[in-house]
């Protein structure tokens, strides 16, 4: 699960720089990321690309809580496949509706689920915890059918 922590920090920050709060992105240092990814080994999938983990997806119930790829493949349908899973998954636990929460300056990632289908259900107030902090992180709820 390192892997996962690595990417997983190195990406969020690319994402959500300059659109969360500044505490926020302060208290997601590499170290917290290794802390906080033990505990979601039950939720989490991975994608490889030629045995290296670069991606992974986190879902909880009807939530999509995760949906990350090593940035040096942006572009490269893995995250689409990811995607893809994290819709299985959700309809494979009996739910006809996955979300997901997006922070609403990240753009790349807005038009992304919006090419597969997700829809932008309205205003999202996300709230995190950060070196035992609570901060409110500015997002979209995105929806989409998985089920008929």
């Amino acid at each position: 699960m390192a892997t996962v922590a690595d990417i997983w920090h190195r990406a969020w920050h690319l994402a959500h720089a300059g659109h969360v709060p500044d505490g926020l992105t302060a208290g997601r240092t590499l170290a917290a990321f290794h802390e906080r990814t033990p505990a979601r080994v039950a939720d989490t999938t991975v994608a490889e690309d030629g045995g290296r983990v670069v991606g992974f997806i986190m879902v909880v119930d009807d939530e999509v809580e995760q949906v990350f790829l090593d940035p040096d493949l942006h572009g490269s349908g893995i995250s689409a496949t990811l995607l893809a899973e994290a819709e299985l998954q959700v309809a494979a636990a009996g739910h006809d509706v996955a979300w997901l929460a997006v922070v609403t300056g990240n753009a790349r990632a807005r038009r992304f689920y919006e090419k597969h289908g997700w829809s932008d259900a309205g205003d999202l107030p996300y709230e995190v915890t950060a070196l035992g902090e609570r901060f409110v992180s500015p997002c979209r709820r995105y929806e989409k059918r998985v089920r008929p």
